[in-house]
Order: structure tokens, then C-alpha cells, then sequence
């Protein structure tokens, strides 16, 4: 499910999109990791920068790069000794939100 605001940037600014887009296929290519790592990764950040549409967009994305919901949930957890426990259980919340939705 790709947010409507996500789709309403294509529509209005299509080159900066894909200038976008394609920093970010870059990146992930840049380096070893695999795609699960790079989706763990990356919902790790989403949580510890605070960023709700993030959090469900990377644990969308990493469901769909085979990650479980233990692999999910156990990303959330390991941020409480970074961000503290409420934070975690914010962020925790965030990732439930969309494993509840499967």
C-alpha cells in the first residue's frame, strides 16, 4: 500500500521522485547486505528517528523481503536500551499496527 502523499509527490515533482528513488536503490546496492538486512536496518532507523509512516512503511517492506513478525518485533525491542522503553513500546506499537493488519 504506497500512501497517497507518496503518490501525490510522483504526480507533482516526477524527476525529483525518481532522482529519489534512485539514491535509494543506490544505496541499498552499495553495499553486502541483503535485502532482509537492508529492510531490518532501515525499520530500526524509521523507530529510533520517531518516524510513524516510516516504521510502517519499512515493516512493510520487510515482511515483503521475508522477514517474520519475531524479526519485526524483535527490532523494536532491541531499541529500548538506545531510546528507552516507552519509545520502544511507541515504536513497537507502530510495527503491531501493521502486523495486525495481515
Amino acid at each position: 500500500m504506497i500512501p497517497k502523499s507518496y503518490e501525490k509527490m510522483h504526480e507533482d515533482f516526477p524527476e525529483f521522485m525518481q532522482a529519489y528513488e534512485a539514491m535509494g536503490k543506490a544505496s541499498r546496492e552499495s553495499g553486502p547486505l541483503s535485502d532482509r538486512e537492508v529492510a531490518l536496518v532501515k525499520l530500526a532507523i524509521s523507530i529510533t528517528a520517531g518516524l510513524e509512516g516510516g516504521a510502517h512503511s519499512h515493516t512493510r517492506k520487510a515482511l515483503q523481503a521475508g522477514c517474520s513478525g519475531e524479526d519485526l518485533r524483535h527490532v523494536a525491542l532491541l531499541t529500548a536500551p538506545t531510546i528507552g522503553f516507552p519509545t520502544m513500546m511507541r515504536a513497537k506499537s507502530w510495527v503491531e499496527d501493521v502486523l495486525d493488519k495481515q
